[in-house]
């Protein structure tokens, strides 16, 4: 029950901040330029805070839904206008203001998450770990190609990778593309070699683009570190707290099974959903036995164990297994950049992907996966949480700019064939138009829904 209002109020956060940041950008273009906003709300239905301001005397609201969000503007077509305010209005505007007005709102989403990335990266900087891969699975797609354990991807598909999340991305833009996957290795020794990765059929190469097949689909696994079994953070109200376990108890045992490690910890607490567990922990030198009640959670569809707690936080990685880059403003800026393009980038080739049937459906997620990940992301810190809102902001920023006609991208579509048919287009044309945009929006969230439905409860 905490989990679930932990998640919930992640999610609301996450949305107004994000929703406000997107209009925002609608309603800044639009007062520069001369438009008059006569509302701008943050959620929907019933108001739960109003506030006139401005000469305008725009509305500022602050709405019972927090799904969404909008800025209205004056417009013709939708109430009459007085004389001499009909140059403000929407409709009277030249095309080109229109058009910079739609794009002003993904524009502002990109910009959060750029801005935001910027200051992350100089705060703290940038910390990867270096794609050392361990032991690979017998009779896999990696080990027919000749991947070994030990070997370190220095490069997918001839693109230079130097940690394991751009190996991650390196992978996933590769496995769901066409031809061989291609992977260049250096060994222990510091011999280069290249590995090409075969797939049978179009439909093996759909079932490792699933949710939750990753390189585990390839055979494929990074090297894991020998962390103690020592708790670090352990949530409040969660399973671990209340059964008494603390920050800085070393897990002996559970159930009578050894647990050698931290890997070994979550290994066996995944596989005991809703079940109790007898722990045998130590602390200042005492053990000390508890029984614990496994919360049970759902993830890609397969039901889980969790018991809220964190590896200890200072573990200490092997000479050079880590990399840390150290930005200056500037660096900062241009790295963020660069971040945002590439993961905006991979976006546009998945969706391209998946309508070509390529990549499955199942990678669209709705509501409730993204309720989760705001929850699980702000219980992990604010750097996690804050790292959600980057993804989140820049995924927001992308699906307005879908050519679907009730989204931005779409208006600004039917804002330039307007301006370039030299006439407005027809009431029937909009209503079509917004008529096939809900049908899309509707369908796809219905199948993102159906997504989430089915990882809840598999």
């Amino acid at each position: 029950m905490i989990a679930s209002l932990w998640s919930l109020g992640g999610f609301v956060v996450a949305v107004c901040i994000l929703v406000t940041v997107h209009e925002f950008g609608h309603y800044w273009v639009a007062r520069r330029l001369g438009f008059k906003v006569l509302r701008f709300s943050v959620g929907f239905g019933k108001a739960l805070w109003t506030r006139l301001g401005g000469a305008d005397k725009t509305e500022y609201v602050l709405a019972a839904v927090p799904l969404g969000g909008y800025v209205k503007l004056l417009d013709e077509r939708e109430a009459p206008v007085a004389p001499d305010e009909l140059p403000r209005s929407f409709n009277r505007r030249p095309h080109w203001q229109r058009i910079a007005v739609l794009l002003a709102g993904p524009a502002a989403n990109f910009l959060f998450a750029i801005l935001l990335l910027t200051v992350m990266l100089l705060v703290s900087g940038s910390t990867e770990l270096r794609p050392m891969l361990g032991p690979v699975r017998l009779d896999s797609p990696a080990a027919r190609a000749g991947v070994r354990a030990g070997d370190e991807i220095v490069a997918v598909n001839n693109r230079a990778v130097s940690s394991q999340r751009e190996v991650w991305i390196g992978l996933l833009d590769g496995v769901t593309g066409s031809g061989p996957l291609s992977l260049r290795l250096k060994d222990a020794s510091g011999q280069e070699r290249v590995a090409q990765i075969q797939f049978g059929s179009s439909a093996e190469r759909r079932a490792l683009s699933d949710p939750g097949a990753g390189l585990g689909g390839l055979g494929l696994k990074f090297q894991e570190l020998p962390i103690p079994p020592v708790l670090g953070t352990v949530s409040a109200d969660g399973p671990a707290a209340q059964a008494g376990l603390k920050a800085g108890d070393e897990i002996l045992s559970i159930n009578g099974e050894p647990v050698p490690n931290f890997l070994a910890l979550v290994a066996l607490v995944r596989a005991h959903p809703d079940e109790t567990l007898a722990f045998q922990y130590r602390r200042g030198g005492q053990d000390l036995t508890t029984r614990v009640a496994v919360a049970g959670v759902v993830q890609d569809g397969v039901r889980i164990g969790r018991i809220q707690v964190t590896q200890p936080h200072a573990v200490v990685y092997p000479p050079g297994m880590l990399r840390h880059v150290h930005y200056g403003p500037i660096g900062a800026l241009l790295e963020a950049g660069r971040e945002a393009w590439s993961m905006t980038v991979l976006q546009a080739r998945m969706l391209v992907r998946m309508l070509a049937g390529e990549v499955s459906v199942k990678n669209l997620s709705g509501p409730l996966t993204i309720a989760q990940l705001a929850g699980d992301s702000a219980s992990a810190g604010i750097a996690s949480f804050l790292s959600f809102l980057v993804l989140i902001s820049l995924a927001l920023g992308f699906m307005n700019l879908l050519p679907i006609p009730i989204l931005d991208g779409g208006q600004v579509v039917m804002q330039t064939i307007e301006w370039l048919k030299g006439s407005p287009l027809s009431e029937r044309v909009h209503a079509a138009g917004q008529q096939v945009g809900i049908a899309l929006v509707v369908l796809l969230l219905g199948l993102a829904l159906y997504n989430d439905i089915t990882r809840q409860f598999g």
